[in-house]
């Protein structure tokens, strides 16, 4: 019953004996702090995040969207137990991810998965992603996927979490305010910086998922400051490099690339095209991810592939509110990572 009429709501004295006065801290973020909890009866385990700072909206508003988050379900989602709102008091309590965030495994020294359980992990996180942008009464916009906000069950099925830059808005709402636009450095869609690459959108969040995509095919992050060259220094251009020159007599990596390591780069490189309606939707990404390697095309060359710039952008200074959040999710990935959950603004 309670999952069929939303979160529950917690007393402030709850909070403090689910987390034994706050006695297991997981870890510390921008928004708030972590603790590990368990809920009684039935010893499940949870996180709770205790919020900090002062929230933009009311009491009244912040139940309003934690309860619409909670409605949440689904398998590659991670889920809202429960919230507190008391005074100046707030925490979100979601279930506990064991295995912690994707970021560990992919940039691992040893490869943690096969490819195969890099591709149905991709799946996984694809699904959770359409389901937020498809599946849901109002359509959630997440704004920082990235390796780190991928959080892993025991059995080490992908879900999607941090929704403290999300916002929701109806699906047939085409037009995402700028203020709305958030992220990370390395995921953030062009149209985010700059409106001549398009409107902001759920597009903007498949950009960040491509990105993601690379990352897990190259078992490395997209930038590398410590590349022996700058031709190595970022990875999708590298990608897309060795896959063009198939066509031709130079010798290539390619031959030595996985099938299931191609689809994803493949995959990536449509995702993280400039202009945003030349990506596909997640749901098409979805069949792309699904279907055969030989049915994929390689893309157009994504502008960060070239080595010219693109006309009429000399740089990309990032607005200070987008590199404020950066930097504090930048305090967020030196955590232990279980469980770092953003609150939902």
């Amino acid at each position: 019953m309670q999952q069929m009429i939303g979160p529950m709501r917690f007393a402030y004295t709850d909070i403090i004996a689910i987390t034994s006065h706050f006695r297991d801290k997981l870890g510390q973020g921008g928004y708030g702090s972590v603790y590990k909890g368990v809920l009684l009866p039935g010893n499940l385990h949870i996180a709770v995040k205790m919020l900090t700072g002062s929230s933009s909206c009311n009491g009244d508003e912040f139940i309003s969207e934690v309860s619409t988050i909670g409605r949440i379900h689904h398998v590659n989602v991670v889920h809202l137990v429960g919230f507190c709102s008391e005074e100046m008091r707030r925490a979100l309590v979601y279930e506990f991810m064991p295995r912690g965030s994707l970021d560990k495994y992919i940039f691992s020294s040893e490869k943690t998965f096969s490819w195969d359980k890099l591709n149905e992990i991709a799946l996984g996180i694809a699904r959770g992603i359409n389901y937020l942008h498809q599946g849901c009464e109002m359509q959630i916009l997440h704004f920082d996927i990235k390796p780190h906000n991928i959080l892993l069950d025991e059995n080490f099925v992908p879900k999607v979490a941090d929704f403290g830059l999300a916002k929701l808005y109806p699906r047939d709402k085409s037009f995402v305010p700028v203020s709305a636009a958030r992220g990370t450095i390395g995921y953030i869609a062009p149209e985010m910086i700059s409106r001549s690459f398009g409107v902001i959108s759920s597009k903007s969040d498949v950009y960040s998922f491509g990105m993601l995509l690379l990352e897990m095919a190259g078992g490395r992050r997209n930038a590398d400051p410590n590349a022996a060259n700058s031709s190595q220094a970022y990875y999708p251009s590298r990608v897309y490099r060795e896959l063009t020159r198939r066509e031709t007599s130079e010798i290539s990596d390619i031959a030595d690339m996985h099938e299931l390591e191609k689809k994803l780069c493949i995959v990536g490189l449509w995702c993280i095209q400039m202009r945003s309606c030349d990506r596909p939707t997640m749901s098409e990404v979805i069949e792309m991810l699904e279907g055969g390697t030989n049915e994929l095309q390689v893309p157009p060359r994504p502008f960060f592939c070239d080595d010219e710039q693109f006309p009429g952008v000399e740089s990309y200074n990032m607005p200070s509110d987008l590199t404020a959040i950066s930097e504090e999710h930048e305090d967020d990935d030196d955590d232990e990572s279980i469980c770092l959950f953003e609150s939902y603004q």
